[in-house]
């Protein structure tokens, strides 16, 4: 019994204990932004949380051996995060994509030190709030954000100035808040005409996206409508 005690309580075996613990709460937040074919999924975060216990065991063990502040190599790795962070946020057009991953992998670096650390509990019970906040938010936003973007490329043969007031016309019928409307630069084999780019808020409840589509594409001089994907 006093060998089992003294394995359990050794620094090697506690070890490896955290090391695997950090992986999978790191690995169950990584499934679920794999579910969601986000940038950064589960092999990223399950190498993010193991990172991070390793750092802080790395710390343990300076601390033992040359008598140091623990904490100095873990805080450089919350300095650190902020590069790989940053290189799942996207920005295109309005849209800014990636932030909620970013904030996914802060969150298993603060459990993977928390488990590095010894705090069990507290890095469990945050992998299951963060899990939570993942998976489920998503219905409560949706029920208070009324509002959502409208991305539109309008390609108009001739008449442009005579058709950008139709289309303004069409879209406040629909009660479509114009945020931006620009021409975009002419390819090379379009012979005629121009693109016009609009962006709009429009109130989800109730909204007929595909007529208003329908009835734009039906105006004159109007070739094509096209809806960007947000």
């Amino acid at each position: 019994m006093e060998i089992i005690w003294m394995v359990g309580s050794s620094f090697w075996f506690q070890a490896i204990i955290k090391l695997i613990l950090g992986f999978v709460l790191a690995g169950v937040i990584g499934l679920e932004r794999s579910s969601w074919s986000k940038p950064a999924g589960f092999r990223t975060h399950a190498l993010v949380g193991i990172s991070s216990v390793l750092v802080m065991l790395c710390g343990e063990y300076m601390s033992r051996i040359y008598d140091i502040d623990p904490s100095r190599i873990p805080a450089q790795l919350l300095s650190g995060i902020g590069f790989i962070g940053a290189g799942t946020i996207l920005r295109d057009g309005f849209n800014v994509k990636g932030l909620t991953t970013a904030a996914g992998l802060l969150a298993v670096t603060c459990i993977g030190l928390s488990i590095g650390a010894g705090f069990y509990l507290g890095g469990i019970v945050t992998t299951l709030i963060v899990y939570i906040i993942l998976s489920y938010s998503y219905k409560i936003s949706d029920k208070l954000d009324h509002f959502d973007v409208l991305e539109l490329d309008i390609k108009v043969t001739e008449a442009i100035k005579e058709a950008l007031v139709t289309i303004e016309e069409v879209l406040t019928k629909y009660q479509v808040e114009i945020k931006q409307m620009k021409r975009l630069k002419k390819q090379e084999d379009d012979e005629k005409g121009e693109t016009i780019h609009i962006v709009g808020h429009y109130n989800k409840k109730g909204f007929k996206k595909n007529e208003l589509i329908r009835n734009l594409s039906m105006l004159e001089n109007i070739a094509e409508v096209l809806q960007e994907e947000n």
